[in-house]
């Protein structure tokens, strides 16, 4: 294909703060990054070796950062919920009422799934991926070919570390598949809560004020990264010591002003910039629908099913609170589809593109390939969505984990499917052991109860071949899956567990019922898998091709060219700015304290604490005071490109210091995954002045303010 050297690299031509970009990609952004104002060097950010990017952390689906020598991380509330929820209960409910360890020796633990990673090596390895693919495979065959080779190449990463675990390797592909780079992130295993805020903080406002702008919320909290006392990582031990962290963030609270210049750096989860036009119909008229439908049924069987039970509510509060979180973003998507027709902007750039394609490529024979190859997918999909609804129960799922781990240990480890190899066992074992604080019988039951009956009025053509009659058990509802719950030892966790040991011989024997119900279901998911390798294979074949082409187009006019976010370290730029909406109305860019006491009614979520509305009354504001604003600032925007993933993302001031936590976007910002409007997308995040007032005046968290590196404005 023509232009096959091209440069992934940006163009110097780019005026806007679109762009979620590589580090590495960095240098290329100078012009852009003197422009707004930013002072740290392009080349440092974009050295993993140097301050500040040593200091950002993932912690698997967030991000964070280290403030201190010792460890301490600073996220989100809501990224360091479940690890509060997993220590509360009805009596001690740290949800409600916060958590703040004064020594080392109060730190809880965050729970056996939560991990800290440090990105500390990427290197692009396309070329060892793609070697030895041929024409003539199969999209299955290719793959399988692509996997095994990401499988021996991990290997190959993390074998070099020993037996420790240290290390965590991964490959994703970048540019939907078009380059891959090979990741290895220091992974620490003792992670432990250190401080919270009550909700009444951390999630002020709750779901009315989620996506929303003015706003008001403290979402903040802070984590510890513990080692073994040889200062590598190690499990979860009372003799562990605190990391000693290579690099950490100094924190300012010397404050911002509108204008003033901000970077962002985190792991953004996944955004869908160069998708067809096709495939944004499809999400807005199909899959966004059927999935906000879904999310507000589950909440609405869980919330009934845990009616006045005040230890289910706290047991469910981190499950409720993450499908609220999603259907929140899907409801949003939805709106902005309505009011901006993103498919129609879309199409005049598809056309654009294809008449572009057709003067300057000699094969073009792969967008007609892409389009079959896209229709494919988004029907696959749709079966796979109607299984997920079938079967949405946490022993039915831990059954189906521990029976393909069973089949998948026959093999040796090279050939065992990826997320069933001996690396991942401690991802297994930690995902069933969470049971342990976010189950009840009962709720379970009504929630596998409520989703087969949403299956059974699923249109027909969608429904998975064979699963019915591999459901049939399970009939008449809900009778029959009332009678299951008493026929399984799964509810509980030394017996969930005791079958990762097992062979499949004992599966296959067993008179377990949902046990029972995964190895007769097993074979019916696996036709799924198998379509959905080939469907995968041949998108991996046409959508580099594709992707190749649409690169060349947008550097041929000057414009951004950066790989859609997948959950890989990136940094953003941007201004404190506000926004319009919609004619005549102008938002931000910050929200200050008073703010707090005008919403509080008394009445969930608008209840702040009385200490906090006692500060404000008494402006006990000290050196947290914005001399612009008069107060203390608590959230503010910025023009900064950010997506799910990136809550907990530290924003840096254009000398690299810790000014805020980014955790929310405006709702009419969230098509931003699909469409970058610079107009109007503004990310949300936590005014540190604010988390530090809140520290001293309110929670009187004295420790974690000594232990930081605050630099205070000038008095």
């Amino acid at each position: 294909m023509a232009l096959a050297g091209l440069t992934l690299a940006s163009s110097p031509l780019v005026q806007a703060d679109e762009g979620q970009w590589q580090p590495h990609q960095l240098p290329q952004l100078k012009a852009e990054l003197k422009r707004i104002g930013i002072a740290i060097p392009a080349e440092k950010l974009a050295d993993l070796s140097k301050h500040p990017m040593t200091a950002i952390v993932s912690l698997g689906g967030c991000s964070a950062s280290f403030v201190s020598p010792t460890g301490l991380v600073v996220t989100n509330h809501h990224c360091a919920y479940g690890a509060v929820q997993r220590n509360s209960s009805a009596e001690k409910n740290y949800i409600a009422n916060g958590f703040l360890a004064k020594s080392r020796a109060e730190e809880l633990p965050a729970g056996p799934d939560s991990r800290m990673y440090i990105t500390d090596k990427v290197e692009n390895v396309t070329e060892q991926i793609m070697r030895g693919i041929t024409p003539s495979m199969s999209g299955k065959q290719r793959h399988e070919h692509v996997e095994n080779r990401i499988k021996n190449l991990i290997a190959e990463c993390e074998q070099a570390d020993g037996k420790n675990q240290a290390y965590r390797c991964s490959i994703p592909g970048f540019h939907r598949g078009l380059e891959y780079y090979r990741i290895r992130q220091m992974m620490i295993r003792d992670v432990r809560l250190v401080y919270a805020p009550s909700d009444k903080i951390g999630n002020y406002g709750g779901e009315v004020d989620n996506f929303e702008w003015p706003r008001h919320t403290g979402d903040y909290a802070f984590l510890r990264a513990y080692v073994g006392k040889d200062g590598r990582p190690a499990d979860p031990s009372p003799d562990n010591v605190p990391y000693q962290s290579k690099d950490f963030l100094t924190v300012s609270a010397q404050g911002l002003k509108n204008g003033d210049p901000i970077l962002l750096a985190g792991y953004p989860g996944l955004t869908s910039r160069y998708k067809l036009p096709e495939e944004i119909r499809y999400a807005r008229d199909v899959s966004y629908p059927a999935r906000a439908f879904e999310s507000r049924s589950d909440i609405s069987v869980i919330e009934a099913a845990t009616a006045g039970n005040a230890e289910g509510k706290v047991r469910y509060a981190s499950v409720v609170k993450g499908i609220q979180n999603r259907l929140k973003k899907t409801e949003g998507l939805l709106a902005g589809f309505a009011r901006k027709d993103i498919a129609a902007i879309k199409d005049a750039q598809d056309a654009e593109f294809r008449s572009w394609v057709a003067q300057h490529y000699a094969d073009k024979d792969f967008l007609k390939d892409l389009d079959a190859v896209i229709a494919s997918d988004m029907a696959l999909t749709e079966e796979e969505f109607a299984y997920s609804v079938a079967s949405n129960s946490d022993l039915l799922k831990s059954a189906r984990t521990l029976y393909r781990l069973a089949l998948e240990n026959q093999k040796p480890d090279a050939e065992r499917k990826a997320g069933f190899q001996q690396r991942d066992l401690p991802f297994i074992t930690a995902r069933l052991s969470r049971l342990e604080q976010s189950y009840l019988p009962n709720v379970d039951q009504a929630r596998f109860t409520a989703g087969l009956q949403r299956y059974n009025k699923l249109a027909s053509k969608i429904h998975p071949q064979g699963l019915a009659q591999g459901l049939d058990i399970l009939l008449p509802l809900p009778e029959s899956v009332s009678a299951f719950y008493p026929l399984t030892e799964l509810g509980d966790t030394a017996k969930r567990l005791a079958w990762i040991k097992k062979d499949v011989a004992e599966f296959r024997a067993s008179k377990d019922a949902f046990i029972h119900l995964a190895v007769k279901l097993h074979d019916i998911g696996m036709q799924l898998e198998d379509r959905r390798q080939e469907v995968d294979g041949n998108l991996e074949r046409v959508i580099p091709k594709y992707m190749q082409a649409v690169i060349a187009w947008k550097q041929s006019q000057g414009k951004p060219v950066y790989p859609d976010a997948n959950s890989t370290l990136r940094v953003t730029y941007g201004t404190v700015a506000p926004y319009s909406p919609r004619d005549g109305v102008t938002k931000g860019p910050f929200t200050t304290v008073e703010g707090i006491a005008e919403k509080h009614t008394g009445k969930t979520p608008f209840i702040a604490p009385d200490n906090l509305l006692a500060a404000i009354k008494d402006k006990r504001y000290g050196v947290y005071k914005d001399p612009v604003l008069g107060t203390v600032p608590v959230n503010f925007l910025s023009s900064a490109d950010t997506t799910g993933g990136n809550s907990g993302s530290a924003v840096l001031n254009k000398n690299g210091e810790l000014i805020g936590l980014n955790f929310d976007s405006t709702y009419e910002s969230i098509t931003k995954d699909w469409y970058f409007d610079s107009a109007i997308t503004r990310a949300i995040h936590v005014d540190i002045r604010y988390m530090l007032w809140v520290m001293q005046e309110v929670d009187h968290a004295d420790n974690l303010l000594k232990e930081m590196r605050i630099r205070y404005p000038a008095r």
